[in-house]
């Protein structure tokens, strides 16, 4: 099942993807795809819903952030082996973590902006795990019992912010429209395998990023088990799994983004974003 949020920001309504690829919507249904609706029991009773009993949304309304009330945006740092040879790093004995503020949330769509006084904004695609029920001192093999489904994100990074500045890596990717998420949750049952989707990210066209989720160094259900150690997940929170080499970072010369330019991005069966880049005001 794929789930989605449309309408303007901040006035988003529930709906789903039909079986003819069309947007229904599901606001006379549940209130939002937030909170209790991500448990697993009801998720399950949304996918008995017929959708073809849903009207359906007319025209192209703009697709906003898959999930509401994130609690917490968690990232993971130099999760797959090739990136962080990339950037001159060693893979850490143990999960890097570190938080990205939620005001970064925007739909997968929306403007991309670069932060005043920034000359490395970077990109990276990653896999967005979304926690379906409170998850607090759970095993590995419990672990993806916990979690609602999956998404698109794009963990957009200042790197001068992140490296450069005194202090950790949060204020470099937590600028405003740094955390494109969606354009759908998509639930467990329709992921079999997290650890083997194909994700890719272009800059104007070029590939820039051609990896896959197979070379993550912790896994899905381990990160999931390993922060419930720290701090209890709940409904609603995002754990964005790292990126595979091809940041602008990594390149020789490095190549960072800069207003005109636009990247795409996506994971298979997860869909794909397409955000322009301007300068923030």
């Amino acid at each position: 099942m794929k789930l989605l949020r449309h309408g303007e920001a901040g006035s988003e309504r529930p709906g789903l993807i039909g079986p003819d690829g069309e947007i229904r919507d599901l606001s006379a249904r549940i209130g939002d795809i937030a909170g209790e609706v991500l448990d697993p029991k009801a998720l399950e009773e949304i996918a008995g819903i017929d959708p073809a009993s849903l009207p359906v949304v007319e025209g192209e309304p703009r697709i906003g952030p898959c999930v509401a009330g994130t609690g917490k945006f968690i990232c993971i740092g130099l999760n797959y082996s090739d990136h962080a040879a990339e950037t001159g790093a060693t893979v850490p004995p143990e999960p890097i973590i570190f938080m990205k503020a939620t005001s970064a949330i925007v739909g997968p769509h929306d403007t991309l902006l670069i932060p005043r006084g920034s000359e490395k904004t970077d990109w990276e695609v990653e896999l967005g795990v979304v926690i379906g029920r409170k998850a607090k001192y759970v095993t590995e093999a419990e672990a993806l019992d916990y979690v609602a489904g999956y998404c698109t994100v794009h963990d957009v990074s200042e790197r001068a912010f992140q490296t450069e500045r005194h202090g950790q890596w949060t204020k470099g990717k937590s600028c405003d429209t740094f955390g494109p998420i969606g354009p759908w949750l998509v639930t467990k049952d329709e992921v079999p395998d997290p650890q083997n989707l194909s994700m890719w990210l272009k800059v104007n066209g070029q590939t820039m990023q051609n990896g896959s989720t197979r070379t993550m160094v912790y896994g899905v259900a381990y990160l999931v088990s390993y922060l419930s150690q720290f701090m209890s997940l709940h409904p609603g929170d995002i754990i964005t799994t790292g990126t595979p080499p091809g940041v602008g970072m990594g390149m020789k010369p490095p190549r960072y983004l800069k207003p005109g330019d636009v990247v795409e991005l996506g994971i298979e069966n997860l869909g794909s974003q397409r955000q322009r880049v301007e300068a923030d005001a």
